[in-house]
């Protein structure tokens, strides 16, 4: 028998949740302890002794969800010190030199003990509030059968959805460190203990397998007559989890006939916690038949649908996949939406807000490049000839030319802005000298849109929720799954095209007469990974699609920005009918200049030196040397 660390001890007999003892006391939040009788300090006793307790326990544990936006540091530790997953991936670029994406990952100066020390890491292994869900999940399971006046259907139900947290929280874990200690049940206190890390195929199917016993009690849907229920979690949910876990398992990363990662340490691969020693052909034939299985019960169940336009212009095709994302009351498409706990002077957006203004989400060309024509042929770089119009035919944001994600997405020169058109060529009232200099929020030549909308002033009043999964997603995950298990590549259009159609563009297939698409496998999937791209941007898809496909080419790539001069002889300054050099140029500037330069301020040492141990991070070595059954990952000493 092996000692578990103390940390992983108190985890897992709820120090830091709810006592194991019937006798010592726990303390909830204070929204929870207003409803509490007597002095506040409850025990499993009386929370389990009355409905309405025990209900309140699952909704704080509910909290402990994964929210993906960048809030104030005290939320949750780690979230690479305001940082975002997409950043590290080719879309996005971080332009503020003091968060965790600058100091470890641009730098290539993150190490395995940095998890141990600080809080600018990817996603740390004790620092994202996982076990202690998962340990107040099973507490709840293990006991809320004596809840005396709830009924087994609530029972039943709500235990269900608690196997939902756990799924999802270990989903969290598994993509960024690989097969993980499977705890089944609330550990009672305790000297010693066993929980070696299991391989990577057990922590795969141990998530599924509670997805499944979830799937089969939850209700399909919540309906719509009660806004306060959304974001609990239903069969659908359930369903679609599963979908997506099993997407991450069936791909190359884990899925293969060789290791991600030649490096020592050695002892997880040997022990096939970081992939399962071959490729099998099974775990596409499985991320296949859930999401048949989904699409089977929607079609019998309904009412989960994309949010589609009211209308046939850019605008309409916007307001629809901005409420797909962005909306919080009922939502046909949120499968899975959380939230974040706690406001600053009233406010949920504020910290959100500020991190932005810093520059630490820039969009890159690549992924401006992404998005295509508003008929869904491709962007090509002819469109950045001098003169060319690649946004806004005469720079007029009622004229719209592209794929009306992209201006949901990224905010780009002309796009309306206010009481006017952005300005973001250089010396423009958006980018009086960003982009020169390569600073701030348009330090590419673009800003973030998405979330964000046109400043903190925009987002008052607004509950920022985050889009774990949305159905959107799930057609591209079948789209992926039917060429992948089934080589069937006109059905998997057909899935995609689903998803273009809510925004206007062509059929994937028309767009592209030269790719083969119907034939051309390889060519194919990169259409999907480019149109999840575009259709889930900063929704922490595009990164894990680098890591599960082992992109190491992408990792690699130099990434570049947009600078954009007046093409009217007007400079570099700025525009607004009553400055400037308005009186010698009284028109609103309508034709550029367009250079496209790398990406210089805060490189990346990945450009030059990539080594797939990144795919997946480093375990604690605290955790390691305690010698419970914790291999490191290959790669981190």
């Amino acid at each position: 028998m092996k000692h578990i660390t103390k940390w992983f001890i108190a985890t897992l007999i709820g120090a830091a949740t709810l006592s194991v003892s019937c006798v010592d006391p726990v303390k909830f939040g204070n929204s929870f302890l207003e409803k509490a009788p007597g002095t506040g300090d409850m025990t499993q006793d009386t929370i389990f002794g009355k409905a309405d307790y025990a209900r309140a326990f699952l909704w704080n544990t509910y909290s402990k969800l994964y929210y993906g936006l960048a809030t104030n540091w005290n939320e949750v530790d780690g979230k690479m010190n305001t940082g975002m997953f997409e950043v590290l991936s080719d879309c996005w670029h971080s332009h503020n030199s003091w968060d965790g994406i600058n100091r470890k990952y641009y730098s290539g100066a993150y190490k395995a003990s940095d998890e141990d020390d600080g809080n600018d890491t990817r996603f740390g292994y004790t620092k994202e509030n996982c076990w202690q869900a998962i340990r107040a999940s099973w507490i709840f399971i293990e006991n809320v059968g004596r809840v005396p006046d709830m009924d087994d259907a609530e029972k039943a139900r709500l235990s269900a959805e608690a196997k939902v947290i756990i799924a999802s929280r270990y989903f969290d874990l598994f993509r960024h460190l690989g097969g993980l200690p499977l705890v089944e049940k609330a550990y009672d206190v305790q000297a010693v203990y066993e929980l070696p890390r299991a391989t990577a195929e057990a922590t795969a199917n141990y998530i599924v397998d509670l997805l499944d016993q979830a799937a089969g009690v939850l209700p399909w849907d919540l309906g719509t007559d009660d806004a306060n229920w959304q974001g609990r979690f239903t069969k659908a949910a359930a369903m679609g989890l599963k979908c997506k876990v099993l997407l991450f398992a069936a791909s190359p990363l884990f899925n293969d006939n060789d290791a991600y990662c030649t490096e020592p340490p050695q002892d997880a691969v040997t022990n096939h916690q970081v992939w399962y020693g071959a490729y099998n052909q099974e775990w596409w034939n499985r991320c296949w038949q859930a999401c048949h299985d989904f699409f089977e019960e929607l079609q019998k169940n309904q009412f989960y649908a994309l949010i589609q336009a009211n209308g046939v212009t850019s605008k309409d095709y916007r307001e629809a996949y901005n409420k797909a994302y962005f909306t919080r009351e009922v939502n046909t498409e949120l499968l899975i939406s959380t939230r974040i706990i706690g406001k600053y002077n009233g406010d949920w957006w504020y910290y959100w807000g500020e991190w932005v203004t810093f520059g630490g989400y820039t969009p890159t060309l690549e992924f401006m490049k992404m998005f295509p024509m508003a008929d869904g042929k491709p962007f090509t770089d002819a469109y950045l000839a001098d003169g060319s119009q690649p946004f806004f035919t005469n720079n007029d944001f009622n004229q719209p030319l592209r794929d009306p994600r992209l201006y949901e997405t990224m905010l780009v020169n002309g796009a309306a802005y206010g009481d006017h058109a952005a300005e973001l060529w250089q010396g423009g009232r958006e980018n009086i000298s960003d982009t020169e200099k390569e600073t701030g929020q348009t330090a590419t030549g673009f800003r973030l849109y998405k979330f964000f909308k046109e400043g903190k002033g925009s987002l008052n009043g607004k509950y920022l929720e985050w889009p774990y999964l949305r159905l959107s997603e799930i057609y591209l995950i079948y789209a992926e799954a039917l060429l992948k298990a089934k080589n069937n590549l006109p059905e998997a259009i057909k899935q995609v095209d689903v998803v273009r159609k809510r925004v206007g563009l062509g059929g994937l297939e028309e767009s592209n007469p030269g790719k083969n698409l119907t034939t051309n496998a390889d060519a194919l999937l990169e259409e999907i990974l480019r149109e999840r791209a575009c259709e889930l941007g900063l929704e922490d898809v595009r990164l894990f699609d680098m890591v599960r496909y082992k992109r190491a080419d992408l990792f690699k790539k130099q990434l570049h920005g947009l600078r954009i001069y007046r093409n009217d002889g007007g400079g570099n300054k700025p525009w607004s009918g009553t400055s400037g050099n308005s009186g010698e140029f009284p028109n609103k500037p309508s034709q550029f200049k367009y250079e496209p330069f790398a990406i210089g301020n805060s490189s990346r040492a990945w450009w030059t030196n990539f080594s797939p141990k990144w795919y997946l991070s480093a375990f604690p070595p605290s955790e390691v040397n305690k010698n419970y059954g914790l291999t490191q990952n290959p790669g981190w000493n």
